[in-house]
């Protein structure tokens, strides 16, 4: 019997082992050598021990168990997963295009495997940013011999790395859509040498097609373009051109110096990131009629980071007649005092020689020979679009009091649960919420307070959330709105609050349905979330061809003249007045707004 109990227990033990293990391959990642090694590992293990099972040494079965853990760890480090292009188009050997003439010489793309898209990946809009190039101002590209194969993505954008089972994890509990696969088994490369833009184009588009020029978020420390949920694939099979592009981020993209300022022909530092967007904008200007499409019908649009960094170019000299209309999904630099992304020159300089002294540099060129991984810590310090007197004059908000803007119609807004990522571990309760509110609000606590009465711990989490998306996303949008008003630009204001499988309203949640790109087999998303993706691609579309998002049988999206007037996205569609402005009068107050 205590035999037969020990078989037992040695097969629930080593099986759970097993599985937790095979798991642990799965979601980092390793290569499918692996995955056999661990097999035969694990069968041998089985094998041994069940023969010092039967002669009952039991030193000699922990020795074995001790075997097979140490195995599988050399295992997981000898197959961690090797680091790949990301293919712009998944399958194998797919069908090539055209050969396409650009100022930089020939190129070649790929078509998708349902031959509607053609995708062009890794054109290069700029010098490699790196050795003495790093922190100067994008540099004009290079030619090239030959024909340049754009069938690759390249690397994303120097920015900190998590390890590959943090990221499957990431992929399960917040996005739930983890699949499990035996192809492109690898992680993507990261590399300052990152600026390299991507273009989508449907295979039987006409000349002079609409282009929409796409910025990724990341709070200008992480991202990459080729994302699923805003790829220029959905967007293209309706005819229209987008173009996306990797940007330098963190303190490769936002570092400020006076060092750098002196030694800057245009007495710039600290925007870095913000010049290689207006660079690729330039690049879209010289280089877009080749692929058939209009540079006088550009469309800028960004979500997150990205928003901030479209409200910034709105605003920038240096980006005048570079596009005629914006999208800005959830974030905006056009308030009095933005609460993330933005800062003021001095602030910039301060934080840079803070940076330099903590890597125990005197000067920038000290800083230069800084390998890059080191330097990628910094991510969370160096992540602000700056005043800096030539991409920035003024702030923003300045910008558009005086009268100087650059787009000539908006589309914009936000989404009902902007805070769900951000305070995921940091939620109110009954017992914390008034002190949460204080630490924010200050003198205006008592108010906020009154408009937010809770009663429980559902009641407290519920709010704050609210308060905490209002204050960093919804109220950036309203002063946005009141500026485009004040100026007479068209606006259209969109709130998103669709539930599904996936992210739902939160945060992000809403581009997948924007771009026109739910997967098709996907069951995280039913039909009426399809339909409302026809929808709001629908009025993308007819934004990015005309600066009006009305047309076809679409419902009437009316534009924001009050500032409350927002189209819903949730379950039905249609217009409805903003509910926040006795908060938002309370953040004008606290903000100075003028």
């Amino acid at each position: 019997m205590i035999r037969k109990r020990s078989k037992i227990g040695f097969i629930f033990a080593s099986g759970l082992f097993f599985l937790l293990m095979l798991a642990v391959l799965e979601l980092n990642q390793n290569s499918l050598l692996g995955l056999l090694l661990f097999l035969i590992c694990s069968a041998g293990f089985w094998i041994v021990h069940r023969k010092f099972l039967r002669t009952r040494r039991f030193s000699a079965k922990g020795i074995a168990w001790l075997a097979w853990i140490g195995v599988f760890i050399l295992i997981l480090f000898v197959t961690w997963p090797p680091v790949r292009a990301v293919p712009a188009v998944e399958g194998d050997h797919p069908e090539k295009t055209r050969v396409i003439r650009i100022s930089q010489g020939d190129l070649q793309g790929v078509v998708t495997s349902d031959g509607l898209v053609e995708v062009y990946a890794g054109i290069p809009y700029a010098k490699p940013p790196v050795g003495e190039l790093r922190w100067k101002e994008p540099q004009a590209p290079e030619s090239w011999d030959g024909i340049l194969q754009a069938d690759h993505f390249a690397p994303m954008s120097m920015q900190p790395q998590k390890l590959p089972i943090v990221n499957s994890l990431t992929q399960i509990i917040g996005y739930h859509d983890y699949e499990i696969s035996l192809r492109n088994r690898s992680v993507p490369p990261v590399s300052e040498d990152s600026l390299y833009l991507n273009v989508w184009r449907p295979v039987k588009g006409d000349d002079n097609l609409p282009v929409l020029v796409y910025i990724h978020g990341g709070s200008l420390q992480t991202g990459q373009p080729w994302y699923r949920d805003y790829s220029g694939e959905g967007l293209a099979r309706e005819g229209i051109i987008v173009v996306n592009m990797g940007y330098r981020l963190g303190a490769f993209g936002y570092f400020a110096s006076e060092e750098l300022r002196n030694e800057s022909e245009n007495g710039t530092t600290g925007n870095y990131g913000l010049l290689d967007q207006i660079s690729a904008l330039q690049w879209v200007q010289n280089n877009i009629a080749a692929f058939g499409g209009d540079p006088d019908n550009v469309t800028l649009a960004g979500e997150s980071a990205g928003s901030a960094s479209v409200s910034a170019l709105c605003a920038s000299p240096l980006a005048s007649g570079l596009f005629e209309r914006v999208i800005l999904e959830s974030s905006t630099v056009a308030s009095e005092k933005p609460p993330h992304s933005f800062r003021l020159l001095d602030e910039a300089l301060e934080s840079g020689a803070e940076l330099k002294t903590r890597h125990g540099c005197e000067t920038v060129a000290q800083l230069r020979a800084v390998p890059a991984q080191e330097l990628v810590s910094e991510a969370d310090t160096q992540h602000h679009i700056t005043v800096d007197g030539y991409a920035l004059l003024k702030s923003p908000v300045q910008v558009y009091r005086s009268g100087d803007f650059n787009e000539k119609a908006i589309l914009h807004g936000y989404n009902s649960r902007e805070s769900g990522p951000f305070i995921l571990f940091s939620q109110a309760n009954l017992k914390n919420f008034e002190e949460k509110v204080r630490g924010y609000f200050g003198e205006y606590s008592d108010e906020v307070l009154s408009l937010y009465p809770v009663g429980s711990d559902q009641d407290a989490k519920d709010a704050w959330a609210e308060i905490w998306g209002a204050v960093f996303f919804d109220y950036p949008h309203y002063c946005y709105n009141r500026l485009a008003v004040s100026q007479n630009i068209p606006v259209y204001e969109y709130y998103f609050s669709k539930d599904n499988g996936r992210l739902g309203p939160w945060h992000s949640g809403e581009q997948v349905y924007f771009y026109g790109n739910i997967p098709a087999q996907s069951k995280l998303y039913n039909e009426t979330d399809r339909n409302l993706s026809k929808t709001m691609s629908g009025y993308f579309l007819n934004f990015i061809k005309t600066g009006n998002p009305n047309g076809g049988n679409l419902p009437i999206w009316e534009q924001n003249t009050d500032s409350a007037s927002l189209m819903a996205f949730g379950e039905t569609c249609g217009m409805i007045t903003e509910e926040k402005h006795a908060l938002y009068g309370i953040l004008d107050r606290m903000n100075g707004w003028m």
